[in-house]
This record gives structure tokens, sequence and C-alpha cells, in this order.
């Protein structure tokens, strides 16, 4: 089975980043994968100083020992003056090859403005810079406020099926780098 690790980079209340992760966490589910949100408003996590442990933090070792049994992974984060959240950026500065190479990962940028592909080509460039394979499929979703119902649907149809192809993409090249059934 396909395990994959979620991780949204925002800690506002009421997120739209954190919306979309449990979306496609359920339509990842749906389709045979096993799903774990690690939630970075209840994780008590460091500054990444460059130290390679964190003895007196013991989230660190729960997050890294989650993204390292894991297969694949997704990422959701708001768009913060043109790139990824300092929240997920320190998270994931708190891991290293160990924890991501090799992990297949999917993304999901939301902006409050204009839909773009800052964040997400910043998440490239992060994650290929640790050794994890970046899947093609990735979702910019522009002007959130509009994106969902207030009981975190998604609004629009066309937006709906792409996160279906994110979630297919995701586990079906798991399968195919990590050969898992």
């Amino acid at each position: 089975m396909v395990k994959i690790v979620g991780i949204s980079g925002s800690l506002r209340a009421g997120s739209y980043s954190q919306q979309a992760l449990e979306i496609v966490a359920e339509r990842l589910e749906a389709i045979g994968a096993e799903v774990e949100i690690l939630d970075l408003q209840t994780l008590k996590l460091p500054f990444c100083n460059g130290e390679n442990e964190y003895p007196e933090y013991p989230d660190v070792e729960k997050m890294r020992e989650t993204f390292k049994q894991a297969d694949g992974l997704i990422l959701s984060t708001p768009e913060y003056h043109g790139s990824v959240s300092g929240v997920l950026k320190n998270a994931l500065d708190l891991m290293s090859f160990e924890h991501l190479d090799g992990k297949v990962a999917g993304f999901i940028s939301v902006l409050g403005g204009q839909s773009n592909s800052n964040t997400l080509n910043h998440l490239r460039l992060i994650l290929r810079w640790v050794h994890a394979w970046v899947i093609p499929e990735q979702i910019a979703i522009g002007q959130a406020w509009k994106a969902f119902s207030d009981d975190g649907k998604i609004l629009d149809e066309k937006l709906s099926e792409r996160f279906d192809k994110l979630a297919q993409s995701l586990v079906e090249n798991t399968r195919k780098i990590r050969g898992c059934s």
C-alpha cells in the first residue's frame, strides 16, 4: 500500500491550505493510499539552526520518522510574498536526505490573488535538491476565498477534477518509483 504524508504550511485557523490538503487526502484514500497528515499547528518544532539533533523537541524526530516511513508526500501551502510559507520551509529544513530522498511529491499552493506558479516552482527546487521525485501535476488555487464552500468543499468542478488527477498521479507515480502495490 502507498503511504503518503501530508503537511499544510499554514497555521491560520480555517486555513484554505489545510482544507485543500484534507480534500486531496480524502481522494488519495479513496484510491487506496494510506494518508497521515502532520499538523504543524500542534507539533512543537524549533527554528532550524543547522543542527542534526534537537533532543529538546521530540516532535522533530516524530516528523522525521513519519517522513522516512512514507513513500510519498503532499505539501499544501499559502503563497506568502511570492514563495512558500516560512513554517513549511522550516519544517522541510529540519529534515534531510535521509527523510526525503526518493519520496514522490505533489504540491498545492493557495493564493489570495491571481493563481501563479511561484510557490510551486520553489517547492520543486527544494524537493529536487533533496532527491525527491516531483510529479508533474500540481494545483495553484488563486482567489482561494472564492474556491471553497462554507463546509470546505471545492466549488469549481474543473478544480475538483484537478484534485482527482493530482491524487491519481501521486499514487500511480509512487507505485512506479517506489515499487509499492
